[in-house]
């Protein structure tokens, strides 16, 4: 053991646990390790010799407690679950009051409130935080999203800063070109403290629900192109790529891009086509939707990004059905339309992308209500502009949005957003008929286009489903004519002779 204690420590030496070790590392922090296989962190450290700050390997969670400088801070990236509460329980055993856990795993935000709820009886301070970025993100800086105790970030508060993903502090774009041993220098780091308890993980969750909606939006551009144009998949990587230059510049559009360029390496074919058409996921979408339905917020695009994962996952149901089920003819577009509908298929992405995110913005404000907590919208669209997966130009926006007005109600009414749909709606609005009219599904695409004049909407139909809820329930109505939160029942008899009651 070396005679100086470390900065902090790390439990959980899978793929981003090692990335993330090495990432403090390289800022010059010493880091404790430890994997509940022995070789494992022996290897990793051997053969890692040489970071800046040191990696130091260590056999038990006694072992691993004594490196530690106090108050002790360790991270615990394992899977997330009964895995994380029996490692916190291993670590209570071995910290003394004032030490601090970090759980930087994907937990649900209620599991983090109980969790740290725990500790502090024990004298124990806990954080949860979202770590996004993926393997690359924990290497070279993630978008983290610390919620809990504020007295116990103020100690992981500069290894957070440190290791972040850096944006340019004039233009939000992220700043590249870390390599190992020698991370980027200046910007501004992607973290903030989020709020107390679960926060973090709750807007770690909401940001990993719009991605799914976010990924999907991609997908059906990409399968619009296909279908009406008949593009080959380097068509539409290079088409990807002119857009990464403009308002959809991305890291999705970016990997996108070169996903469609990609030649498969046994059969030459394009990559994309080699792929089965199923997909898998987390469960954090699923949280985010179900979360949406709890609080009572519409997210429907969200949510219909995760329904589609679930029908891409009945792959052979869907070739039976294939079979049975007729839909009509694509018809081929002309290429004297090619440009124009090209656009089209951009704004439709685009718009369809803000009304994703607008309802996704509501749900953190509606969380805070819920649980407390004081969330800073244009913060946290700060700290996405960099090291997380939905890193993009369009994040700037969105901070400069609550930055003009920090109690915006949604992102439909700045101005930026508004005078984009304004522009674009006609394109988007030609891209859903003509998938219609095609056969080509694009529910994200449709169901934002219904959020969006839902949401415009002064009046909506639901006047008569409150009517039927009082005729077959009992359920009463509010009326246009007298107070809001006013009920009414009318007495249905059989002749449903209309009797006002008040």
């Amino acid at each position: 053991m070396p005679t100086k204690q470390s900065d902090i420590g790390l439990i959980g030496l899978a793929v981003m646990g090692q990335n993330l070790a090495l990432n403090i590392a390289d800022h010059g922090f010493q880091i404790s390790v430890y994997n509940r296989t022995v070789e494992k962190t022996e290897k990793f450290v051997s053969e890692n010799p040489s970071t800046p700050g040191g990696l130091v390997a260590t056999k038990t969670l006694e072992e691993f407690a004594q490196s530690l400088a106090r108050p002790r801070k360790a991270i615990i990236l394992v899977q997330a679950g009964k895995a994380t509460d029996a490692v916190i329980d291993g670590l209570a055993a071995v910290f003394e009051q004032g030490d601090i856990i970090i759980d930087g795993g994907n937990a649900l935000w209620t599991d983090t409130i109980r969790r740290e709820k725990a500790l502090k009886e024990k004298g124990l301070l806990f954080i949860g935080s979202g770590v996004s970025g993926g393997e690359e993100g924990a290497r070279f800086g993630p978008s983290l999203m610390p919620g809990g105790d504020k007295a116990a970030f103020k100690h992981l508060e500069p290894i957070w800063k440190a290791v972040a993903a850096k944006v340019d502090k004039k233009t939000g774009k992220p700043i590249l070109g870390a390599k190992p041993g020698k991370p980027v220098k200046g910007g501004v780091p992607c973290t903030a403290y989020i709020g107390e308890n679960g926060a973090g993980h709750y807007v770690k969750m909401v940001h990993n629900g719009i991605e799914y909606g976010d990924m999907q939006m991609i997908c059906e551009a990409y399968d619009l192109m296909k279908g009406l144009l008949g593009l080959k998949p380097a068509e539409m990587g290079e088409i990807f790529s002119q857009w990464n230059k403009g308002a959809l510049d991305s890291f999705l559009i970016e990997i996108t891009a070169d996903i469609l360029k990609q030649k498969d390496p046994v059969t030459k074919k394009p990559f994309v086509d080699v792929v089965l058409d199923t997909a898998g996921q987390t469960g954090t979408g699923k949280w985010t939707s179900v979360n949406a339905l709890d609080m009572g917020v519409a997210a429907p695009t969200i949510a219909e990004s995760v329904f589609s994962r679930c029908l891409s996952a009945i792959k052979e149901e869907r070739v039976a059905a294939s079979k049975v089920l007729k839909g009509p003819k694509v018809k081929k577009i002309a290429p004297a339309q090619k440009k124009a509908l090209i656009q089209a298929i951009h704004d439709a992405l685009y718009c369809s992308k803000i009304c994703s995110y607008a309802p996704g913005f509501q749900l953190m404000r509606q969380a805070q209500v819920e649980y407390n907590w004081k969330l800073n919208f244009g913060q946290i669209a700060q700290i996405w502009r960099g090291g997380c997966i939905i890193r993009a130009a369009f994040l700037q926006k969105i901070t400069e949005a609550f930055a003009k007005n920090p109690k915006l109600a949604n992102l439909l009414l700045d101005s930026y957003f508004n005078k984009t749909i304004q522009k674009a709606q006609a394109n988007w609005r030609k891209v859903v008929s003509l998938a219609a009219e095609n056969g080509i599904p694009v529910p994200t695409f449709a169901s934002a286009l219904a959020y969006y004049d839902g949401y415009r909407s002064a009046r909506l139909p639901a006047n008569l489903l409150q009517a039927q809820r009082d005729f077959f329930g009992a359920h009463t109505y509010e009326r246009v004519d007298k107070p809001r939160d006013k009920f009414f029942h009318i007495d249905w008899p059989e002749a449903h002779r209309p009797q006002l009651e008040a």
